[in-house]
């Protein structure tokens, strides 16, 4: 998958953000993962519900790939605040992990992205379902995309949350105005999806965290990169006055960790989108979820018989938390890089700008030395 139009991510762009990353700086940097989605950009003018005009998507992730194997995906689960939703973790934080891809989408596309996820379990997973007690609860979490796209019209279908699971690949990650993220706003910029990932040193091994976020949060008062507090610099073209939005983040690694671990990585997010100047405001749903694709069991072998499961020390835990953390942070930023302005909807006559690359690379040098 690659950009529409040539932007530089935040590191090509000059922003130093620290740590190594791996290949692609992206989630699909861990092995077996894998990213889809659907884009729906329809119509031009003003608003007319049922009408349009469109501009919304589902994005897939898909932590164990196409595998015709159900293999239960350990994970955990934190939401710094609640306005928001991502089904399924009830179970995740009583047992740990789940199963199937995660879709995110829109706020009011919930309900079709969970049916359409669930169908493409049943017939994926066609054995298991038709000849065991299985059920599914797939991770759905969404954004409020209102502003720029006709959310009320609810244009999300079947078959563009189906597209988005079937046509999951890894290798680069597209960003900005792409699958959920298409309608969604980040400190009063154009926001949307972003990736990055990181590598971290554990005992002899390599290992990856890799993060995706649909960033619909924020205003510009907030904004700060790499410590410089650019929106205060930054003033044209703002939107809104309040926090009117939302973020989700996906963290996925290789690292083996139980649950309790993941939960505490996931909570990691938390700081990782403050560093982006956001106090986590009362209407934004700030939801995280971290899983791991080590332990690799099969279903059957995974409900028959005492597990045997390799951790991580938890002492050894740190690196994994400042991976996090940056991970997340330059997320954000390579999300609000890669967008594209886009009319908005309300306020009609508006325009949601794309956030401009070289002036915040020269606020960033120019206050950091």
């Amino acid at each position: 998958m690659s950009n529409r139009t040539k932007k530089l991510r935040a590191r090509p762009l000059g922003l130093p953000f620290e740590g190594r990353t791996g290949k692609n700086n992206a989630i699909t940097d861990v092995e077996g993962v894998l990213v889809g989605y659907s884009t729906i950009v329809e119509g031009h003018g003003p608003l007319e519900v049922g009408r349009g005009p469109v501009r919304t998507g589902v994005t897939a992730i898909l932590p164990r790939g196409h595998s015709k194997e159900m293999r239960p995906i350990w994970a955990g689960f934190h939401a710094l605040n609640g306005n928001g939703e991502m089904t399924g973790v009830h179970w995740i934080n009583h047992a740990g992990h789940f199963y199937g891809p995660i879709c995110i989408t829109n706020t009011h596309s919930v309900g079709t992205a969970h049916a359409a996820a669930t169908r493409w379990m049943i017939d994926h997973h066609r054995d298991d379902f038709r000849n065991q007690h299985v059920w599914a609860l797939p991770v759905i979490a969404e954004t409020y995309d209102g502003k720029l796209n006709d959310i009320n019209g609810q244009h999300v279908r079947e078959e563009h949350v189906l597209a988005a699971i079937d046509g999951a690949t890894d290798g680069p990650v597209a960003e900005g105005n792409v699958g959920g993220g298409t309608g969604m706003i980040a400190y009063e910029f154009k926001g949307g999806t972003g990736t990055a990932s990181q590598k971290v040193a554990l005992g002899d091994k390599d290992y990856t965290v890799g993060v995706l976020v649909q960033a619909n949060h924020g205003i510009r008062d907030w904004l700060t990169v790499l410590g410089v507090p650019v929106g205060k610099y930054m003033r044209d073209d703002r939107l809104v006055a309040t926090e009117q939005g939302s973020i989700i983040v996906v963290i996925a690694t290789d690292i083996p960790m139980l649950p309790h671990q993941l939960q505490r990585v996931a909570q990691r997010a938390s700081l990782g989108i403050g560093k982006g100047g956001t106090p986590g405001g009362n209407s934004s749903g700030d939801i995280f979820l971290a899983l791991s694709t080590a332990n690799s069991i099969p279903r059957a072998e995974a409900i028959a018989r005492p597990r045997s499961m390799e951790c991580i020390p938890d002492e050894w835990l740190d690196p994994v938390y400042l991976a996090t953390i940056r991970a997340v942070d330059e997320s954000i930023v390579n999300a609000m890089l890669a967008a594209e302005d886009t009319p908005c909807l309300k306020p009609a006559g508006k325009i949601c700008r794309a956030i401009d690359g070289p002036k915040l690379l020269e606020l960033v040098r120019n206050r950091t030395g």
